[in-house]
């Protein structure tokens, strides 16, 4: 995860941008991310980049950190 100076916050994935949030959408990822554990901030990166839907979406969806 990397910021701009213009607020911007660009996720990486291997050193090469994924994703690109911008405004309001910068700040309420980072203030998630700050409250959450590695492997959580992992599964939000993935879902906010969109990578996130492999097959397991319904075994995904009964895990409690999941009934958001």
């Amino acid at each position: 995860m990397r910021s701009r100076k213009n607020g911007d916050l660009e996720i990486l994935h291997r050193g090469r941008v994924a994703s690109t949030l911008r405004g309001g959408d910068a700040e309420a990822f980072r203030a998630e991310i700050d409250a959450l554990d590695p492997a959580e901030a992992q599964q939000w990166m993935a879902r906010v980049t969109g990578n996130y839907k492999r097959g397991n979406e319904r075994l995904a969806s009964q895990h409690p950190r999941n009934r958001r």
